[in-house]
């Protein structure tokens, strides 16, 4: 699975996605790996710019399945978007960013020893380091348990949060990325991937597909 990202000036996100900037690109599907019965759409758009990568999940939905978990918790135990970036093939460490329908966020910069894997947060996680969302909701509230029709969320990963990991792409480069999402409105939750080679191991980081900027 490959992507060719177009590059884009720096934009505003509004949450819906309704920036001309999105125009630019096309969807791309995720498709169900793993158990679970839930048959969402989902679709992801990613863009990047002089200074970051911009992603735009939309998710079918019916019910917010999420408790308003703050940033930096456990947000992969609820509804949620996972996106994850491998930018340097010689080494075992790649970033994982995941954005709840509420808008919390957690990133974290994973080392993979041969399956044995662990998250660290970022130290200065302030200004131009920071990731940004924003996220709607149609057909409901934004609000945990809330019954809608789906969600999106837009997010912005900037390149100098990769300051010591690797150096900021230029054009032609190419990195390794995966993108997913999970919803536990029934039981077990269910889950979707873009390569879906990884199938419901999300950190299978040897099977991602590509982004090429």
């Amino acid at each position: 699975m490959k992507i060719e990202l177009a590059k884009v000036k720096d934009f505003k996100m509004s949450g819906d996605g309704t920036s001309s900037s999105w125009s630019k690109t096309k969807w791309h599907s995720l498709k169900r790996v793993g158990d679970g019965s839930s048959k969402y759409a989902t679709r992801f758009k990613a863009l990047y710019s002089a200074k970051g990568m911009y992603f735009l999940f939309d998710c079918e939905d019916r019910k917010l399945t999420c408790s308003g978990l703050p940033d930096n918790a456990n947000l992969f135990s609820e509804d949620v978007i996972e996106l994850f970036i491998w930018p340097d093939e010689r080494h075992p460490l790649y970033f994982e960013y995941e954005a709840s329908p509420l808008a919390a966020q957690l990133p974290i910069l994973v080392s993979n020893n041969g399956g044995a894997f662990y998250g660290w947060l970022p130290w200065h996680y302030e200004g131009g380091r920071r990731c940004l969302c924003a996220t709607s909701v149609r057909g409901g509230k934004k609000a945990a348990k809330a019954d809608v029709q789906g969600w999106t969320v837009e997010s912005f990963i900037p390149f100098e949060l990769f300051s010591g990991v690797c150096s900021t792409p230029k054009k032609g480069d190419a990195w390794r990325a995966n993108f997913y999402r999970i919803d536990y409105d029934e039981s077990p939750s269910s889950q979707w991937a873009w390569d879906v080679r990884t199938g419901g191991n999300f950190h299978d980081y040897k099977n991602f597909g590509t982004i090429v900027f």
